[in-house]
């Protein structure tokens, strides 16, 4: 379960390479040749990253792009953002 997202399932997927040889017939040539076929793999771009879980914990997970630009994940939050402190009340 290594090359799977941990949140839709995104996996790797088979297809084929297509190499073909010849000039275009649109440039003046006698057209294109497919010469070989072979398999190859398509593999998801997945990224290590820390998650804050609906409970509260944090946990390091394998994430697609996809789902962390739509937002299906919560980045953990290294530290509280900066806060001033209250004032004093003014004395008289």
């Amino acid at each position: 379960m290594s090359r799977v997202c941990e949140i839709c399932g995104k996996g790797q997927i088979v297809g084929n390479h297509v190499t073909t040889r010849g000039r275009a017939k649109r440039l003046k040539g006698v057209g294109t040749k497919v010469t070989g076929i072979t398999r190859r793999t398509f593999k998801p771009n997945l990224q290590n990253v820390r998650v804050t879980l609906p409970n509260g914990t944090n946990k390091t997970m394998r994430v697609c792009t996809q789902c962390l630009r739509c937002d299906a994940v919560v980045k953990r939050i290294a530290r509280k953002p900066f806060q001033f402190k209250a004032a004093p009340a003014a004395a008289k």
